[in-house]
């Protein structure tokens, strides 16, 4: 199976007018020039739709940011392991707090996604949640208390006793440790890497940048 390296930066597309169709390849091609450029690990989470021209264009890693626990079937609009993993995706995002998922439901969708080798990132809104759902051994719990995403006011900073309880809460598990919420500079990104992370997820503060390379490489600098 295809591993992130890390300490990685997670930029998630999102459905933002600047992330999606030509866009999404545009933002994910400067994604790659800074990776490459400073020889850091970038990986882009971009909508289904976007997976097989991304995947086409870049060579950092694509996920994709949400899935189903279905097998291929009768399963209208369901979104399927097999099918993001063949145009492209080495993994996906799970639980995103715009997309959450009974823990029942999220259980089957991670087993499922190991069967078919796929990276399981799987988002959750506190320490409590993360001791929770590392039961169900996704490869990354990220974490991002929901009152701080879309912010310019970074978890690191306004709540950093939540990734040290966090990092606590995953002693003895093999899922490491992202963060998210609000990052958007150096000091953000190395704060929550001395916190205990192995990364970070974010979102807005590159796509909706208007500068998302400079801002891209500023958070370079803190890995």
């Amino acid at each position: 199976m295809f591993m992130l390296k890390i300490p990685i930066i997670i930029i998630n597309f999102k459905a933002y007018d600047s992330a999606i169709g030509k866009n999404a390849v545009k933002l994910a091609k400067i994604c790659e020039k800074v990776a490459k450029k400073r020889k850091k690990s970038v990986a882009v989470s971009v909508s289904e739709t976007d997976i097989a021209e991304v995947s086409k264009a870049v060579s950092i890693p694509v996920l994709a940011q949400h899935i189903d626990p279905d097998e291929p079937g009768a399963h209208t609009g369901a979104i399927l392991a097999e099918e993001v993993k063949a145009v492209g995706a080495i993994g996906t995002l799970l639980n995103h707090s715009e997309k959450r998922i009974p823990h029942k439901i999220l259980q089957k969708t991670i087993e499922h996604a190991k069967k078919q080798k796929l990276i399981t990132i799987v988002c959750v809104k506190d320490n409590k949640e993360a001791a929770q759902v590392k039961k169900f051994k996704p490869d990354f719990i990220a974490v991002e208390p929901p009152e701080l995403i879309g912010g310019t006011i970074s978890v690191s900073s306004a709540k950093p006793e939540v990734i040290k309880a966090s990092k606590q809460a995953l002693k003895g598990s093999r899922s490491k440790l992202i963060v998210g919420a609000g990052v958007h500079t150096t000091e953000d990104v190395k704060k929550s890497i001395q916190l205990g992370a192995v990364g970070v997820l974010l979102a807005s503060g590159v796509t909706k940048a208007k500068n998302p390379e400079q801002v891209l490489e500023a958070l370079a600098k803190g890995l």
